[in-house]
């Protein structure tokens, strides 16, 4: 019996010490978040699609006929511009998406979820999931990046500051009198700011700049495979109120600092690619230790005797 005890001592000692190191590794690595993240939101239940990821890439199921808005949180000290597209239309001009477009502008640590297609300064068309050929994308002739939603982010350049030789009240002086000046002819707005009548955390400025890109999403390559009828796109929904205002804003860069893209279809298309396992896969699948008995350690007769 004492070396029994002792290997059941050592067994305790040795479980611990691998508990310590599991929750000593577990601090060590903290996760970083994106500089700017993106959600899905079921606008019916407010709550963010499930994401599953496969090969790298992340996807979420959507269901015909269910509205959806797509939250961005920018985690930043600084403004962002956000260009953005779903099925590989920009969804402020609906032209085919290319980082060179206009886009969102959000303010640092702001957060806001966009509803819809932007038809106008006081309008978006919802976005809707529908079947590819209902999708906006197909009815406009282009169905090959269907099913999914990406976004660009683009730093804001720091001002430059000139210096001056003039003294301090001098150019106090200068600087108060410009205020009554008549104002320098406005240059060309770059972007937009959030619309005011989106369900969220009360906008600030967003807007969206003009910039010069690759194409945004997939390449311009020609189609290879035929797509399916019933893959999932978003539809041009009904109209919404939502007034934005456009806003200036300068890119740090020609080329995002940030790219992001979250891959969408229908549950079952999701499960028939891969992509979902399916409940019945995990429950029905044979382990060889389904649970840890704390008993005598025999086996014991099967019901009936035998």
């Amino acid at each position: 019996m004492t070396s029994v005890d002792g290997a059941m001592a050592l067994r305790r000692r040795t479980v611990l010490a691998t508990a310590l190191a599991v929750v000593c590794v577990s601090c060590a690595a903290p996760a970083f978040a994106d500089p700017v993240d993106l959600t899905v939101i079921d606008r019916d239940t407010g709550r963010p699609l499930r994401v599953w990821r496969h090969d790298g890439r992340l996807f979420v199921a959507g269901r015909p006929g269910a509205r959806y808005s797509l939250k961005v949180a920018n985690n930043t000290d600084g403004r962002v511009l956000v260009v953005m597209s779903v099925d590989g239309v920009n969804i402020l001009t609906g032209e085919t998406a290319n980082y060179d477009q206009r886009g969102y502008i959000f303010d640092a640590h702001e957060s806001y979820a966009v509803n819809g297609w932007r038809k106008s300064d006081t309008e978006v068309a919802a976005f809707t999931f529908a079947a590819l050929p209902q999708s906006y994308a197909a009815r406009t002739g282009r169905p090959a990046d269907v099913g999914v939603i990406g976004m660009a982010v683009f730093n804001e350049r720091a001002p430059v500051q000139e210096p001056s030789d003039e003294p301090d009240q001098a150019a106090n002086d200068a600087d108060t009198a410009r205020r009554f000046e008549p104002p320098p002819p406005a240059p060309s707005p770059e972007g937009f700011a959030a619309p005011t009548a989106e369900p969220s955390p009360p906008p600030s400025a967003q807007s969206a700049p003009s910039a010069r890109a690759e194409t945004f999403g997939s390449s311009a390559a020609a189609v290879t495979a035929e797509r399916r009828d019933d893959k999932l796109g978003t539809a041009h929904g009904a109209r919404e109120r939502s007034v934005i205002t456009e806003v200036e804003f300068e890119r740090a860069t020609d080329y995002p600092q940030f790219v992001s893209q979250i891959e969408y279809d229908s549950y079952d298309n999701l499960v028939a690619s891969g992509v979902i396992q399916p409940a019945w896969n995990t429950q029905h699948r044979p382990r060889p230790f389904p649970t840890h008995p704390d008993g005598e350690g025999f086996v014991p007769d099967p019901p009936g005797g035998g």
